[in-house]
């Protein structure tokens, strides 16, 4: 996936023209503004309890396991989009700070493989093939502050790093939860509602006549945890859910 990106990314800096262009007078401007299209892939990097692989207990009093003993947790990586705005605001020559607030659609996936050994047949019934599979689908809205330290311009070419952090939340964190209510094996894993990453990223930046076109790659990782704690059989094996976001971006300014 990362190299996937890096090609992308290379891929639009060499079909960009040689000539030297305006880019809007955008080098002049203290201040300016644009928008973005992201492409991203999400994964969490997840920490497991001590007694991860035990049954987890049916919180009724007659009830036996609410889940068989796991084999494996896993999160795959996950695509999905984004769009939003960049602002910029010039400190000096080579040093800006920067904003892309961006509203995120992305599903989040975990899977869980189990040993059906020994259970019932009605008990196995709920667990086909022995998997599970949990899809958090949160609407973020991301917040970042960065600063951007650039290389000198190049003729209608110029190089930047980026590093930040961002304060992210969900849109749709105060609704009713869907699983309200249901047995212990059809609760839904959950993401907290907001919380905070650091990230860093390089880009360039490409001038042409009437404006500035900067591809970007960004990685972001979450402070901790980001996984609500309930007590149900998806979220009692994880001790931490870090996220981990892969960014590909297209800003126009």
């Amino acid at each position: 996936m990362k190299k996937k990106l890096l090609i992308l990314l290379f891929s639009v800096i060499f079909l960009h023209a040689k000539a030297q262009n305006w880019g809007g007078g955008i080098d002049q401007e203290n201040f300016n503004w644009g928008f973005g299209f992201q492409y991203i892939a999400s994964e969490y990097k997840i920490i497991r309890t001590a007694n991860w692989q035990e049954p987890v207990p049916d919180p009724n009093p007659n009830g036996g396991p609410a889940s068989p003993r796991l084999n494996s947790i896993s999160s795959p990586l996950s695509a999905g989009f984004g769009i939003g705005f960049v602002l910029n605001y010039k400190l000096n020559k080579n040093l800006d700070l920067r904003s892309t607030p961006s509203i995120i659609f992305n599903d989040r996936l975990v899977n869980y493989e189990y040993d059906l050994t020994g259970y019932n047949s009605n008990f196995v019934g709920n667990f086909p093939d022995g998997k599970k599979q949990q899809k958090v689908s949160p609407v973020m809205v991301d917040l970042p502050l960065s600063i951007k330290l650039k290389s000198e311009r190049r003729k209608d070419f110029r190089a930047y790093v980026l590093l930040g952090a961002k304060y992210s939340t969900d849109l749709g964190g105060n609704k009713k939860p869907k699983d309200e209510g249901a047995i212990a094996i059809e609760r839904l894993l959950k993401s907290k509602k907001s919380y905070a990453s650091y990230e860093a990223g390089l880009g360039f930046d490409l001038y042409f006549e009437y404006f500035k076109m900067s591809p970007e790659i960004k990685v972001s990782h979450s402070f901790g945890n980001v996984i609500r704690r309930e007590g149900h059989p998806y979220d009692t094996p994880i001790d931490k859910a870090i996220l981990r976001n892969f960014t590909f971006s297209l800003f126009f300014e």
